[in-house]
C-alpha cells in the first residue's frame, strides 16, 4: 500500500517537522515506507489536488494547523471524489482538540489525537496490512455512522524518535526546526501548552550529535521550537556551550526563551558568543498587569528591563520581542503603552501578533467572559473584545504592516529614529505613517523598495519641517546599508562624494588600505570591489552621531541575518 504524509507550510522557506517525525519514526518501528510531499499556503489549491491525486495514495494524511487548515478541509472533500477507497486521516493542533467535530464535518476517515509518532506507527501498520485498527490508542474514528474516540496513547521518550534530517542539499536555505524539548512549565492562556503538564527532553547526549549534524552541514538555521528553551537552566547552558565550542562560523541558532529566567552567570557566558550566533524571542505580550494577570503570564517590567539590556549590551545576540493586540482587558490606549514600552528596548525586531483563538487554550474556553469576538475559521483571529473594537484592531493591523516594512526590515533605521522625534511617541509615528498610507490608498498597491523611501519623504513634507537636509543624508545611509544602489530617487539630491572623488578612488587603488577592511576578499580586483563595496562620505559620524565629516565604506559580502551591510569609517587622504 502506498502511503502520503503531506505538509503545508507557512512558507516555502519553512521545514515540515512533524511529517518528518512520523516518517521516520514509522520506517524505523514498522518497516514500513512512506512517501512525504511538503507544499505551501501560497500554491494554488487545485495544484496541491493535482499532485496528490496523480500518485494514488492508499492512504492520506495531513498535518493540520491553524494556517492551512481551510485548504485542507477543501482538499480532503475533493479528494474523497476523486479518490473514493483512499483513506483519508487528520492529525496536529488544529484537530487534536474537538476530534469528533473534525469527523462529523469533514470527509476524512481518522484524527490522531496528541502527540502522533506512536499512534501513526500502529495506525499505519494495521492498514497496510488490512489489520483492525479499532483499538489503537490515540484515534478518533468513523465506524459506519458512529464516531468512535479512543483513550490518548502514551507519550513517546523523545529518545526513541530518530533523527530526522538526511537531505541537506534540498533543505539549502531552508530553515531547519529542531526540538530538544516538549511541553511548558507556563500556563500561558493562549497557549495550547496551557492545557498540558510537565516538561519532557532529548538526552544531552543526543542532543550534541544532532547538533554536530547540523554544524557540519553548515545549515543556515537551526530554530528550536521548544516552547520555554531556558525552563531547565542545566539543559540549556549545556547545549548553548556546546554550539558555542563547535561553531562553524555561519549557522544561526534561534530559541524561545524566558527572559526572567536568565541569572548573571548565563547572561556573562553568552556574552562570548558570536555575533549572529544566536537569536533570541522573547514574548512580552503586555505590559499591561490585568492582562498580565489574566493569561497567566509573569512578566514584570522592572526586572524584565535590565536583563534584556544586558543581553543587548555586547551587541552579539539577534533579538525578537513579541506582542499580543487582542487580549483581555488591553484596550487601544493600554496596547499603546505596552507597544512604547517594547520599542523602547530597541529589539532587533518588533513582533505585533494578533490573538488567535486556539483550540484548547485558556482564552478559548473562556471567550465569552471576555467578549472575545473571532472569526469562525481558521486562524481565529481576534475581530473584537470588550476593550477593543473592530475599527481600532483593523486600526493596528495597518500599524502592523508599517512596523514590518519599515521597522523589522533594518532598511530605515536612522529615518526612523529621526522621524519619531517629530511624535508624541514611537506608536503615534507608526499610526500616523499608516494613516497616510490608508489615505492615499498606498496599502492598496505595492512598492519598489526606492518608492518605500519615496513614500516616507512625501509623508515627511505633510509635517511642514523647514529642514529637509538631515531627512535626505539619513535616507542615504539608510540605503546604502543594504545595497548598492543604482538610482536614486530624484529628491535624494544630495553628496559629499564629489568633493571626495579622487581621494575615494585612491583609497580603492591602494591594496593595502582595502585588505584592512575587506579582508574576505582572497584576492584584490578593483572592479570586483567597486562592485561588492560602496565608500560614501557624509556630514555626521553614523557611530558617535557628532557632526563631522566621516567617509564611510559599507560591505555588501558582510552583511547580518537582516541584510544590513558591515559598514566601517574609514580614513581617505
Amino acid at each position: 500500500m502506498k502511503t502520503i504524509l503531506v505538509g503545508i507550510n507557512a512558507k516555502f522557506i519553512h521545514s515540515n517537522l512533524a511529517i518528518r517525525y512520523l516518517k521516520k519514526y514509522t520506517e524505523q518501528k514498522q518497516n514500513i515506507s512512506i512517501t512525504t510531499c511538503e507544499y505551501t499556503i501560497n500554491h494554488q489549491t487545485e495544484f496541491i489536488l493535482r499532485e496528490i491525486a496523480k500518485q494514488k495514495p492508499d492512504i492520506l494524511g495531513f498535518s493540520c494547523y491553524i494556517w492551512n487548515y481551510e485548504i485542507i478541509k477543501k482538499l480532503v472533500k475533493e479528494l474523497k471524489k476523486i479518490l473514493p477507497q483512499t483513506t483519508i486521516f487528520l492529525g496536529g493542533p488544529e484537530v487534536s482538540y474537538d476530534s469528533r467535530k473534525v469527523i462529523e464535518n469533514t470527509d476524512c476517515d481518522i484524527v490522531i489525537c496528541g502527540e502522533g509518532e506512536i499512534p501513526f506507527s500502529e495506525l499505519i501498520d494495521r492498514l497496510t496490512h488490512n489489520e483492525d485498527y479499532s483499538d489503537v490508542e490515540g484515534i478518533t474514528y468513523r465506524n459506519n455512522s458512529e464516531v468512535i474516540s479512543n483513550k490518548l496513547s502514551a507519550a513517546i521518550p523523545l529518545d526513541d524518535i530518530p533523527f530526522v534530517y538526511d537531505d541537506f542539499d534540498v533543505l539549502d536555505n531552508r530553515i531547519i526546526y529542531y526540538e530538544s524539548t516538549r511541553g511548558c512549565p507556563f500556563r500561558c492562556q493562549y497557549c495550547l501548552s496551557s492545557g498540558t503538564g510537565g516538561v519532557r527532553y532529548l538526552s544531552l547526549e543526543r542532543v550534541f550529535h544532532d547538533l554536530n549534524i547540523f554544524l557540519t552541514n553548515k545549515v543556515r538555521q537551526v530554530k528550536f521550537v521548544d516552547r520555554t528553551f531556558n525552563c531547565d537552566k542545566q539543559h540549556c547552558m549545556a547545549i548553548w556551550q556546546y554550539i558555542m565550542e563547535h561553531d562553524n562560523g555561519y549557522t544561526n541558532f534561534h530559541f524561545e526563551i524566558a527572559a526572567e529566567l536568565l541569572d548573571h552567570e548565563m547572561i556573562a557566558y553568552l556574552y562570548q558568543a558570536r555575533r549572529g550566533l544566536f537569536q533570541f524571542e522573547i514574548g512580552v505580550q503586555s505590559t499591561n498587569k490585568e492582562t498580565l494577570k489574566a493569561i497567566k503570564r509573569r512578566t514584570e517590567t522592572s526586572k524584565l528591563t535590565p536583563i534584556i539590556h544586558s543581553l543587548q549590551e555586547k551587541n552579539n545576540i539577534h533579538m525578537h520581542l513579541d506582542l499580543i493586540a487582542g487580549l483581555p482587558f488591553e484596550g487601544y490606549d493600554s496596547f499603546m503603552h505596552s507597544f512604547n514600552y517594547v520599542y523602547g528596548l530597541h529589539p532587533d525586531q518588533l513582533q505585533l501578533g494578533f490573538l488567535k483563538l486556539l483550540k484548547g487554550s485558556g482564552l478559548f474556553d473562556n471567550a465569552c467572559n471576555y467578549g472575545l469576538v473571532y472569526t469562525s475559521y481558521a486562524p481565529y483571529e481576534i475581530l473584537k473584545t470588550n476593550w477593543l473594537t473592530y475599527d481600532e484592531i483593523s486600526k493596528l493591523k495597518m500599524i502592523e504592516e508599517m512596523v514590518e516594512m519599515y521597522y523589522n526590515s533594518n532598511r530605515y533605521q536612522l529615518l526612523v529614529r529621526y522621524l519619531c522625534g517629530f511624535f508624541s511617541s514611537p506608536f503615534r509615528f507608526f499610526e500616523a505613517l499608516a494613516g497616510y498610507y490608508e489615505v492615499n490608498n498606498l496599502h492598496t498597491l505595492s512598492h519598489s523598495k526606492v518608492e518605500t523611501y519615496s513614500i516616507l519623504w512625501d509623508f515627511f513634507q505633510t509635517l511642514d519641517k523647514k529642514e529637509n537636509t538631515s531627512f535626505k543624508w539619513y535616507a542615504l545611509f539608510d540605503l546604502y546599508s543594504h545595497e548598492k544602489a543604482k538610482k536614486l530617487p530624484d529628491w535624494l539630491d544630495i553628496s559629499m562624494k564629489e568633493d571626495y572623488k579622487t581621494a575615494v578612488f585612491e583609497f580603492i587603488d591602494n591594496k593595502e588600505n582595502v585588505m584592512k577592511y575587506l579582508s574576505e576578499y582572497e584576492e584584490f580586483d578593483t572592479k570586483q570591489i567597486i562592485r561588492s563595496a560602496h565608500i560614501e562620505v557624509f556630514p555626521f559620524n553614523p557611530i558617535t552621531n557628532e557632526q563631522e565629516v566621516t567617509p564611510v565604506l559599507f560591505n555588501y559580502r558582510d552583511c547580518d541575518i537582516l541584510g544590513n551591510a558591515k559598514y566601517e569609517v574609514i580614513c581617505l587622504s
